[in-house]
């Protein structure tokens, strides 16, 4: 028997996992069976059997290869020698998670699976430590940014760095949200909003303004 070769390997693996996310993102984790996936991925059970040995298994592979994109992806961009400020880090990381996609112009593909993978991670102990390990990671690298932020004179000198990364994280994680639930959010929109918001400058003595007093109110 002629050996297959590990670029062929790969080749089905990846046709495996494009054709159940396609089948994950029309139907869910839950509702898609095994059958769809198959008839998405054009094999045969044996086929796709080789690889993964349930839909548990496809639906862990899914999940962690979106979430290591968006850790490569944030990388790359992070490393730059001039912080990306985080509107450009968001454009830059969203655009790349749409190309390893690969399902076309719809906004709302991305946000969907990114949402389901956080469901799963409520009743899938295995795929809520790769979610934990993903979201671990992330704070690190955006606190590292933040630093990168203060040395620049960008953000405070005395704020904390890791409330600062969660905060910009719970924005993002908001964008996919929203654009998941009800659409109509281009990631253009988003972006600017996010420069317009970090962009803002609140006056030394706002803190000790009283209510509506400093911050925009009626004087």
């Amino acid at each position: 028997m002629a050996r297959v070769s590990p670029e062929h390997l790969e080749a089905r693996r990846r046709q495996i996992l494009d054709g159940a996310r396609r089948c994950f993102l029309r139907n869910g984790f839950h509702a898609a069976s095994m059958q769809d996936v198959l008839k998405e991925s054009g094999l045969s059970a044996g086929a796709v059997y080789r690889y993964f040995r349930s839909k548990e298994e496809i639906v862990a592979a899914v999940a962690q290869e979106a979430l290591a994109t968006i850790r490569a992806s944030f990388e790359r961009v992070a490393a730059a020698e001039v912080p990306p400020l985080p509107d450009e880090l968001f454009a830059e990381v969203f655009g790349r998670l749409r190309e390893f996609m690969g399902t076309g112009e719809d906004p709302r593909e991305l946000p969907r699976l990114l949402v389901q993978i956080w469901g799963e991670a409520l009743r899938n102990e295995e795929l809520a430590e790769t979610v934990n390990e993903a979201y671990a990671h992330l704070s690190v690298q955006w606190a590292r940014l933040v630093e990168a932020y203060q040395a620049r004179g960008w953000v405070h000198p005395q704020a904390n760095t890791v409330h600062v990364a969660r905060t910009l994280i719970g924005a993002v994680q908001g964008y996919f949200v929203q654009q998941a639930l009800w659409g109509g959010i281009a990631p253009e929109e988003f972006a600017k909003g996010l420069r317009a918001l970090v962009g803002m400058e609140v006056p030394a003595d706002a803190d000790a303004a009283g209510p509506g007093e400093g911050r925009g109110g009626a004087g």
